[in-house]
């Protein structure tokens, strides 16, 4: 028998999306492995949460609106550096959508981020400014949620932003790390996992979690 989750504890899925899977535009090396994982672990917890990459064609994220720069180089924003993508997750292309194999029944919510043509959003909290909310810690605040448990792609950008912001908006935040896949640029997965351990980020895996340990 599954084990039940705390009320008060949410699973949160982050873009689990065709563009970051085998064959996408981004695609997340291994992405698609964690499918089977996710949709395994999210009948455990009464609220599961769904995040989605939504930028606007043209968004300030992707190379190609940066004439003359390689995707994957670094660019200067108003809001900080910000890595330049190759365009992915469109708004309403099939790129955007959920992998097919997906089981996003259960999701409670579903926050779509990157939606601000200027902005890019890696967290699921907060734009990459820091400072403009994406809505998703009040949600959690009026649903009751202490305890995030996160899964998704990649480990490196969106998770580990995603899991360090938590932490600052005081919840306690648990890393199912075979249940989530990076990109490892520059050495970016050894570095999140500096940054999410010294945020107080707990790991685990699947098997263990599902054990209730």
């Amino acid at each position: 028998m599954t084990v039940r989750m705390p009320d008060d504890t949410a699973f949160l899925i982050v873009d689990v999306q065709t563009d970051f899977c085998p064959g996408g535009a981004l695609a997340v090396a291994d992405g698609d492995a964690v499918v089977p994982l996710v949709n395994r672990l999210a009948p455990a917890f009464g609220t599961v949460i769904l995040t989605q990459d939504w930028h606007p064609p043209g968004h300030a994220s992707f190379a190609s609106s940066h004439p003359g720069a390689a995707p994957l180089s670094m660019a200067q924003m108003d809001y900080g550096p910000q890595v330049l993508w190759p365009d992915h997750c469109v708004q309403g292309t099939p790129g955007a959508a959920f992998h097919p194999d997906l089981e996003t029944d259960r999701a409670r919510l579903v926050i779509r981020k990157g939606t601000n043509p200027a902005l890019d959003s890696y967290s699921a909290f907060f734009e990459n400014d820091h400072v403009t909310p994406t809505g998703l810690a009040g949600a959690l605040s009026e649903l009751g949620i202490r305890h995030v448990v996160m899964a998704g792609l990649a480990t490196d950008f969106c998770v580990r932003w995603s899991a360090v912001d938590g932490r600052k908006v005081g919840l306690a935040v648990t890393l199912v790390e075979d249940a989530c896949r990076a990109i490892d640029l520059d050495g970016s997965l050894e570095a999140a996992r500096r940054e999410m351990h010294a945020a107080g980020v707990v790991r685990t895996d699947t098997a263990a979690l599902l054990a209730g340990s």
